[in-house]
């Protein structure tokens, strides 16, 4: 390893932001390098060496910027904890890596070009010609769900083929930790986005797809078959939720069992309560009562532990305590116990961040409506499902829809009862349903 002459005062700072101790730091690095297929012995002391100026070797300082992003929640680039290598004297000719070097230096002086990834592409080609300003506009609907148009998907494909030379070039474990977090961090969050025509939501999932199969790809050339167990593990989750939004919960529970297995011991706690709430849904859904209620109390379990910094790939979806929340009123509520799905749901409106997550706080309150409602206290109900409407003005999502949908037949009884507000309220979604 080549020593610095001078302290490495970026990656000092960088760790005082995260509050970490150098332990928690070396721990995080383990554990980034073990998703990739590298087993390090990291210590404290390690850390200490790399603040006093002795530079990482090998990929271990990309993994110390993946941990350090995870930490802060935002990327960590090499360059920003000061392990960038000096590149001024490469030059952008007919060479594809080349090429790729001139890219990795506009990310880097241009901070905001692709700020919501952690993307080191230092030796991938690129075509430099591209669009910025579909960047632009794809990162920002990943956040916001804004819309997303042909351009945009074709910034997706254009990455994805780039990284499919350099396989080719430099085989799979190049750009491994890249290819994940451009994957988790801002490909899979865009198709959360609006489309204007049913053709380019197919296409963006499309070539989504195609990006996480190079993914895969790269640990098949590793010979790490199955090796991102978290991964993998996420992944089937993602399946269980899919087969219960679909009322198809046959085979949930065994889905959830073979996640849990990949992923407990492999993943953080906050990950792990994930996992678990999902099962206590897939319990719940088939009827089995006792299991679903170890399953809620092992996912609290697990959220208290503070082993390590959650992943990019599972904290896309928001708060853990506040999903965790949200499914544990959801089980209970296929539990039939809607005293306890009020309390949970009263419990998400707290949890959840009111501005960042609207349309969560949009279908809590349907929910906490409804279960109101299986409790007979209509007036409540109503309140409930009012502050749902009145969230819901200007947002285009098919489960909002449903969700007012689903409270018309109840409305018109309470209509017919000569409940206040009842009539009121059932003209108000049928506006909000045009």
């Amino acid at each position: 390893m080549a020593t610095q002459k001078q302290p490495n005062d970026r990656l000092r700072d960088a760790i005082v932001e995260t509050q970490w101790t150098y332990e928690a730091v070396a721990s995080a690095v383990r554990r980034v390098a073990a998703e990739n297929g590298e087993i390090l012995r990291t210590n404290k002391s390690a850390v200490a060496h790399w603040v006093e100026g002795t530079r990482p070797s090998g990929r271990v300082g990309q993994y110390l910027a993946e941990a350090l992003s995870r930490r802060a929640r935002r990327p960590v680039t090499l360059a920003e904890i000061g392990l960038a290598r000096d590149e001024g004297k490469q030059s952008v000719d007919a060479d594809p890596i080349e090429a790729a070097a001139a890219l990795g230096r506009a990310d880097t002086d241009r901070s905001a070009f692709l700020s919501a990834a952690a993307f080191t592409a230092a030796s991938v080609a690129l075509p430099l010609t591209y669009d910025h300003d579909a960047i632009s506009r794809m990162l920002r609907a990943r956040s916001s769900g804004g819309l997303v148009g042909a351009e945009e998907i074709n910034v997706v494909r254009q990455i994805t083929a780039a990284f499919s030379a350099a396989d080719e070039q430099l085989g799979g474990g190049h750009g491994l930790t890249t290819v994940t977090a451009y994957l988790a961090d801002t490909a899979a969050p865009m198709l959360r986005a609006r489309f204007s025509s049913e053709e380019l939501r197919r296409s963006a999932f499309g070539v989504v797809a195609e990006l996480a199969y190079l993914a895969g790809f790269k640990h098949h050339d590793l010979g790490h078959e199955g090796a991102p167990n978290g991964h993998a593990a996420w992944m089937m989750r993602a399946l269980a939720h899919q087969a219960l939004s679909l009322k198809q919960p046959h085979h949930c529970v065994e889905l959830m069992e073979r996640a849990l297995r990949r992923g407990i011991g492999r993943v953080d706690g906050q990950t792990e309560a994930l996992l678990h709430i999902t099962q206590a849904r897939a319990f719940a859904a088939v009827g089995e009562r006792a299991s679903a209620a170890q399953a809620l109390i092992a996912s609290h379990d697990a959220l208290t532990r503070d082993d390590s910094s959650q992943p990019s790939y599972s904290a896309v979806s928001g708060p853990a305590l506040g999903t965790v929340t949200s499914h544990t009123a959801r089980t209970l509520t296929e539990l039939g116990d809607h005293v306890g799905t009020e309390k949970e749901h009263r419990a998400a409106l707290i949890r959840w961040d009111p501005e960042k997550f609207r349309r969560v706080h949009m279908l809590t309150y349907a929910d906490l409506g409804d279960s109101l409602a299986a409790q007979t206290r209509a007036d409540e109900a109503i309140a409930a499902w009012s502050r749902a409407i009145d969230l819901v003005d200007g947002m285009s999502s098919d489960r909002t829809r449903k969700a007012i949908a689903s409270i018309r037949p109840t409305l018109a009884t309470y209509s017919r009862r000569g409940v206040p507000g009842a009539r009121d309220l059932s003209h108000r979604a049928h506006e909000a349903l045009k």
